[in-house]
C-alpha cells in the first residue's frame, strides 16, 4: 500500500542562491582516477584530446561540472608541483605512498590539469602542500600559475609552453591536516595556515583568489572552534578573517572501521543504515554552521564540503590502495539526499566536491580500457544540474518515517529552486526500499497568484542493488516521468520506492 506525503512550496519566497560550485568534483592522484580514468596520454587506442579522454570529457560536460579540486586529498600534502612541469621525459618519478605504493610519473601535472579544466569549461580548485611543503614552494606555485608579468616563475611557465597565466578560483592551504596532512593540533595548524596564506598572493587582475582553510573531519566541532578562534580575527576592510572558506570532510561508512561493507551486497537493514548516515550530513552542517555564525554572522565565509560520498570496501581482486568500488541505486539515493541537504543550506554551503570523479569511491564514471560507464550517481548529478545558480525556494515536506528503529529515516527528502527563466525545479528522493508514496504538492498563494504551466518530469528508479556494468551499461538510466496530475492549488504524483525524481514546473 502506498504512503502519503504533502509538499508545500511558496513560489514567491526566494531564499539564498544555490551556488553552482555545490555540484563540484574531486580528482586525486589515487588509483585510476587520473591515469586511465581521465588522462591517457598518447594512447592511440582511446580517443583523446591532448591526453584527456574524449568520452569522459563529453560525459562530464553534460552534467555541467562547475569546479574541479586537484591534486588531492592526502596526495596534495606530499605533492611537489615542480615535479609535474616541464618535459614529461624529465619529470621525477616518485612512489605514491598514500595510495597503493605505485609509481607516480608526474605526467599529469599543472599544465595538464588546466587543460582538463579548459575542456570541461570549469573552475580550478588547487590544493596546496602545507604538510610537507614550504611556504616558498606554495608561493611560487601560485606565482607560476597566475602571475602575468616578468618574474622567475612566469618565465619558467613560458619556457614550459604557456605564456599566459591561468585563472585559479580556489586555493586550499593544506588538506586533512588533522590526519594525513601532518597530524596537527588545531591551534598549530591554524597558525601555520595564517603563515602560509600570507604568501599566497593575489596576482589575478579580474578576480580574487579564494583561500580555503582546512576544516574538520565529521563531527570534530572542537577543531572548527579552535581554528576559527585563531584565524578569524577581523583585519583591515575584510570581515573574512584570513579565509574565504572552511572545509568539511564526511564520508558515509555503512559499517565503519577497516571493513566498511560491500558496495553491491547488502540487505535492507544496511540500506537504511547507509541512508541514515547520509542524512547525518544535515546535522553536521547545522552544528558547524552554528559555530561559524558566532565568528561570521553575515555568512561571508563559506562552508566547503570538499570531500563527501559513500566509502565501501574496495571491489574484490582490486588493489586495496586504489579504492575502486561499484555504484548502485543506494549510491544514487546517497547523492540525492546529500545534494538536497546542500541546497537547503546554500546560505552557508557554497561549494562541495564529490569524492571522486572517476574510478574511485563514489565515482560518477567508471572506465576499463576504452570502455566507460555512467553510474547511478552520474544520473543524479544530471537530474540535479538545473539547481545550479538557481534561487532556493521556501518549501516544507510532511512525510512518514521508514526503516528499522535504529536507522529510521524519512521516506522522502526534497529541495526546490527557481531558475532565471522562472522554471521551478523539484528534486525528490524516496528512501523506502519497498513503498511508493503519493505526494500532494501545494503551491502556497500567500504572496500572490501562481498559475501552473507545463510540468515535465524525469526519474531514476530500479531495484536497490541495480548497477551499470561494462556488460550492461544502461541497466540504470533516466526515463521520462509522466505520472503528474493537476489538482487544486498544485498537483499530485506518485514517487516509486527506491527512486530519485526531478520535476520542472513551467510558469504559465
Amino acid at each position: 500500500m502506498a504512503g502519503t506525503a504533502e509538499l508545500k512550496i511558496d513560489p514567491f519566497k526566494k531564499k539564498s542562491r544555490i551556488s553552482r560550485e555545490i555540484y563540484g568534483h574531486f580528482s586525486e592522484h589515487l588509483g585510476r582516477c587520473i591515469y586511465g580514468g581521465i588522462y591517457v596520454g598518447n594512447d592511440p587506442d582511446i580517443e583523446n584530446v591532448n591526453g584527456m579522454r574524449s568520452d569522459v570529457v563529453q560525459a562530464l560536460r553534460r552534467i555541467r561540472v562547475p569546479v574541479l579540486r586537484w591534486p588531492g586529498g592526502c596526495f596534495a600534502d606530499e605533492y611537489h608541483w615542480m615535479d609535474g612541469v616541464g618535459p614529461k621525459e624529465k619529470r621525477k618519478k616518485i612512489i605514491n605512498t598514500n595510495w597503493g605504493g605505485v609509481v607516480e610519473d608526474n605526467s599529469f601535472g599543472t599544465h595538464e590539469f588546466f587543460e582538463l579544466c579548459r575542456q570541461l569549461d570549469c573552475k580550478a580548485y588547487i590544493n596546496g602542500n602545507l604538510g610537507s611543503g614550504t611556504v616558498q614552494e606554495m608561493a611560487e606555485w601560485v606565482e607560476y600559475m597566475t602571475f602575468d608579468g616578468i618574474s622567475p616563475m612566469a618565465q619558467m611557465r613560458a619556457e614550459n609552453g604557456r605564456k599566459e597565466p591561468w585563472k585559479v578560483d580556489f586555493f586550499g592551504i593544506g588538506n586533512e591536516n588533522w590526519g594525513c596532512g601532518g597530524n596537527m593540533h588545531p591551534e598549530y595548524y591554524a597558525n601555520e595556515y595564517r603563515r602560509y596564506q600570507t604568501f599566497v598572493h593575489d596576482y589575478q587582475k579580474d578576480r580574487r583568489l579564494q583561500k580555503i582553510c582546512c576544516g574538520p573531519a565529521g563531527d570534530d566541532y572542537d577543531w572548527t572552534r579552535k581554528v576559527l578562534s585563531v584565524c578569524y580575527n577581523r583585519h583591515g576592510d575584510s570581515d573574512r578573517g584570513f579565509m574565504d572558506g572552511l572545509s568539511l570532510h564526511y564520508y558515509v561508512y555503512p559499517e565503519g572501521g577497516e571493513i566498511k561493507g560491500s558496495a553491491t551486497e547488502f540487505d535492507t537493514e544496511v540500506w537504511y543504515k547507509t541512508l541514515s548516515k547520509a542524512l547525518y550530513m544535515d546535522e553536521l552542517i547545522t552544528r558547524h554552521a552554528e559555530i561559524m555564525d558566532e565568528f561570521d554572522p553575515e555568512k561571508k565565509t563559506a562552508l566547503v564540503v570538499d570531500e563527501w560520498g559513500a566509502w565501501y570496501t574496495c571491489e574484490p581482486g582490486t588493489n586495496p590502495g586504489f579504492l575502486y568500488q561499484q555504484n548502485t541505486m543506494r549510491d544514487a539515493l546517497v547523492a540525492g539526499i546529500t545534494l538536497n541537504i546542500f541546497n537547503k543550506h546554500c546560505d552557508r554551503v557554497r561549494m562541495a566536491n564529490l569524492a571522486q570523479m572517476v574510478n574511485v569511491l563514489q565515482a560518477v564514471l567508471l572506465t576499463e580500457g576504452a570502455q566507460m560507464v555512467k553510474t547511478p550517481t552520474y544520473h543524479v548529478f544530471d537530474m540535479y544540474k538545473y539547481h545550479q545558480d538557481a534561487q532556493l525556494l521556501d518549501s516544507s515536506l510532511r512525510t512518514d518515517m521508514t526503516g528499522p528503529d535504529e536507522w529510521r529515516v524519512p521516506e522522502l527528502t526534497e529541495s526546490v529552486s527557481v531558475d532565471n527563466n522562472g522554471v521551478i525545479h523539484i528534486t525528490m528522493t524516496n528512501l523506502s526500499a519497498e513503498r511508493a508514496v503519493n505526494v500532494s504538492t501545494v503551491m502556497e498563494q500567500d504572496a500572490g497568484n501562481y498559475r501552473l504551466g507545463k510540468i515535465r518530469g524525469e526519474i531514476l528508479v530500479s531495484e536497490m542493488h541495480a548497477k551499470n556494468t561494462f556488460e550492461d551499461p544502461e541497466c540504470v538510466r533516466i526515463t521520462q516521468f509522466n505520472s503528474v496530475t493537476p489538482a487544486e492549488n498544485g498537483f499530485l504524483f506518485t514517487i516509486p520506492a527506491c527512486s530519485v525524481v526531478h520535476l520542472a514546473v513551467d510558469p504559465e
